[in-house]
């Protein structure tokens, strides 16, 4: 299934999309209680529970959906969880050493916007980059897993994330790296939560990316260092993972911070991005 959000920020309608139609999900949220279909959705078995209003039939298209803004499709995550150099390739353009654990940061989830909003430059910022990823939403809980096999089992499904960064304010602003990662919009989200059964493999799916019509991106899942199951595994022993969360697992080479030049995106730069069977998004970027 592909879940979805259309209307205006803050007032998302949930749909399912079917052969190219939006089906409104607002009688199932009644049914469970739930406000949209974010954290308190998962927790409550709505995948589940949309799965069985298809199978009824008893959806009815969303009047007028192909006109309204495409919203993030899970409303305000709990919490965004990132992993940092988790492509070779990446870690070799930046200069640092392949990690021997997975390198964990956090991203503020109030910087989760639509897939076609705009993203802004933050103030005094010069070195505004680019990161496409593989976003993993997390279904059920997961505290301890006892190994990587356990971690499909708490994924409710797959998303477009573009995991945008700030570089001097990540790197030479004392350390921290979330506050280069977690400036307002800096986390497009979208088009749609893809629930899990439709990705078969989440290491087999080609990450692309391109900046005024320039690829600069382009790679595959596969490439991983820490695969998603791997670093589902490993984040649970650390933290315990919600129905709601969001967790970035990386970005190939390609990025700004990389290539000669170091050509950081500025207003009026339009980012396109695509993962295989996630869809498409394309943001313009504006100044703060």
């Amino acid at each position: 299934m592909k879940l979805a959000r259309l209307g205006t920020r803050g007032a998302e309608i949930p749909t399912v999309l079917v052969d190219g139609t939006h089906l409104d999900l607002r009688p199932v949220l009644a049914e469970l209680g739930v406000a949209d279909t974010g954290p308190a959705f998962l927790a409550a078995g709505g995948v589940e529970r949309v799965a069985a209003a298809l199978a009824a039939g008893t959806l009815t298209p969303l009047e007028g959906a192909e006109d309204l803004r495409v919203g993030a499709p899970l409303a305000r995550p709990g919490k965004v969880v990132c992993i940092g150099l988790n492509y070779a390739d990446h870690a070799a353009e930046g200069g640092m050493a392949i990690p021997a654990e997975p390198v964990v940061f956090m991203k503020d989830p109030s910087t989760v916007v639509g897939p076609f909003d705009e993203v802004l430059v933050p103030r005094g910022s010069t070195k505004t980059d680019w990161e496409v990823e593989l976003g993993v939403v997390i279904g059920a809980t997961a505290r301890y897993l006892d190994s990587p096999a356990d971690a499909r089992a708490c994924v409710a499904g797959y998303v477009l994330s573009h995991d945008v960064s700030e570089r001097e304010f990540q790197l030479e602003r004392g350390g921290q790296w979330d506050k280069g990662k977690s400036c307002e919009t800096f986390n497009p989200l979208g088009p749609w939560l893809v629930t899990a059964e439709e990705v078969v493999d989440p290491q087999d799916l080609r990450l692309s990316l391109s900046v005024n019509g320039a690829k600069r991106q382009d790679g595959t899942t596969a490439d991983m260092i820490f695969s998603v199951d791997h670093v589902l595994w490993y984040l649970s022993q650390f933290m315990v993972l919600e129905p709601g969360d969001v967790i970035n697992t990386g970005t190939p080479a390609g990025v700004a911070l990389g290539i000669e030049g170091n050509p950081y995106l500025r207003a009026g730069d339009v980012v396109e991005l695509e993962i295989t069977g996630l869809g498409q998004a394309r943001q313009t970027f504006g100044q703060a």
